[in-house]
């Protein structure tokens, strides 16, 4: 593939992610946004559906990875890094998810940070700051040991 495109098609992505975060608020019904948003360390815990939070966030969660994927899948096509990426992002997912729940299903005051840093991941697509570099280092490492 040629490099312009490819980097036309990483910026296009790229507008993606920055389009779901800034109508975040229009395109997912998540009562957390506007508490974390206030000085939730002196709030009360909003009152809110938990698998409609965790719904609404697993939704996020999965249009930043098929996203994140295709950058990664773009950067670097080979099969083996987009399966992995794949494999990755679906036990991130899981392991994730399930610690949110807990926490969220019983939100006491002092798991607000620990629920919002386990959010964070869920909503922000921080894998593929870390995977893209870890990809481009093992690249270069691999083919300097040919």
């Amino acid at each position: 593939m040629n490099k312009v495109l490819k980097i036309g098609l990483i910026g296009f992505l790229l507008l993606g992610i920055v389009l779901i975060r800034f109508y975040e608020h229009k395109l997912f019904l998540d009562p957390l946004l506007e508490f974390y948003s206030s000085e939730s360390s002196y709030a009360q815990a909003p009152e809110f559906d938990v698998m409609q939070v965790i719904g609404s966030t697993s939704w996020r969660y999965w249009l930043n990875s098929i996203i994140s994927i295709a950058i990664i899948g773009i950067a670097f096509p080979s099969r083996k890094t987009i399966l992995f990426s794949m494999v990755f992002y679906a036990l991130a997912y899981l392991i994730l998810t399930l610690l949110f729940w807990l926490f969220v299903s019983d939100m006491e005051r002092e798991n607000f940070l620990t629920i919002f840093y386990i959010r964070r991941f869920l909503i922000q697509p921080i894998f593929v700051l870390v995977l893209l570099p870890a990809f481009y280092y093992q690249k270069y490492t691999v083919k300097e040991k040919d």
